[in-house]
């Protein structure tokens, strides 16, 4: 069993990936790693984690961990998955995984001279409803793709929340915006030319709470606004001449519907349903990645799909900072 250390007790960590890595066919977590030793071993002890560390550098030293999943606030991202593949650990890191796309390249020249394997936890990438639409879309099923349209919202007014602190890289672009962008890179293999967008502030924050974005493709459009500061809502459309593809709950199946594809016909007299029930896509992330790390013929999302995706949140943040067109 591939064995995996947790860098934090974040909530992320604890609700979602810890139990996912658990139940995984080829995983084990082993070993959690928190500031306060008494958070690690309760947390530890919840999960039956054997081992707890009182700071991060113990459990990267440690020989009985393999790899780490790192959920650490995204300020920290870089400079721990650089530690950690220095390590000689493979390292699956939370999204964004930088704050910046030029901050990628020493992660992956750390990659390479380590040996190991490093990808940004995209978890949508392994979910059976986004390789379905992308299979769609490779197959016709709606003629010409002429426009992407993506939702995705919440509502937190928590001042503590590291969502709510740009010092930790907070804002929705980075923490949601990164999803309408790479689920339309992923299923469609096309990347943004330009970019037009507007991004308001929250006032008493200062992170980014409403974004609304144009993205020219070349030959297909793209839209699609997020933020932290409106109801809850998650959707993703493909529209081509010949149909389109609604995507319900694209991103977090559970508070945001069942994970669901419907495909219409051009006159809305038809419509396929795709349903995907008890799907738990960490832990197909975690076990695609371990396939991987152990030399399998697997697909993941690497550093060089980080690094293109970033390079379109960082385009936005420009654009926003003027009236027209910037180039991605």
């Amino acid at each position: 069993m591939f064995r995996w250390g947790i860098l934090s007790t974040a909530k992320i960590g604890r609700e979602q990936v810890i139990p996912q890595l658990q139940d995984s066919e080829n995983g084990v977590v082993t070993a959690i790693a928190s500031r306060d030793h008494a958070r690690a071993r309760a947390v530890a002890d919840r999960f039956s984690v054997p081992l707890a560390y009182s700071s991060y550098e113990e459990l990267l030293a440690s020989d009985e961990v393999d790899g780490v999943y790192i959920p650490l606030p995204t300020s920290q991202h870089i400079e721990w998955a650089i530690k950690a593949a220095n390590a000689g650990k493979h390292v699956l890191c939370e999204k964004p995984i930088a704050l910046h796309a030029n901050e990628i390249a020493p992660l992956i020249a750390a990659r390479d001279a380590n040996k190991v394997l490093v990808c940004e936890a995209f978890m949508v990438t392994y979910h059976p409803q986004w390789r379905k639409v992308r299979e769609l879309l490779a197959d016709g099923a709606i003629g010409r793709l002429r426009h992407v349209q993506g939702a995705f919202s919440y509502f937190n007014a928590d001042p503590s929340n590291m969502r709510n602190k740009p010092e930790l890289g907070g804002g929705g672009l980075p923490d949601i915006g990164v999803y309408p962008t790479v689920s339309t890179r992923f299923s469609t293999g096309r990347e943004p030319l330009r970019v037009q967008a507007t991004v308001e502030r929250h006032p008493e924050f200062g992170t980014d709470s409403y974004a609304s974005v144009k993205a020219d493709f070349g030959d297909f459009e793209m839209s699609f606004y997020c933020s932290t500061q409106m109801a809850l809502r998650q959707l993703m459309v493909f529209h081509g001449e010949e149909g389109y593809i609604e995507v319900t709950a694209p991103f977090n199946a559970g508070d945001y519907g069942h994970a669901a594809i419907t495909l219409h016909n051009q006159n809305h007299e038809e419509a396929r349903v795709f349903r995907f029930p008890c799907v738990r896509q960490y832990r197909l992330q975690a076990e695609a990645f371990v396939r991987k790390a152990r030399g399998g013929d697997e697909e993941v999302f690497p550093l060089e799909q980080s690094v293109l995706n970033q390079a379109f949140i960082d385009a936005v943040y420009r654009a926003a900072a003027h009236d027209g067109w910037e180039t991605v």
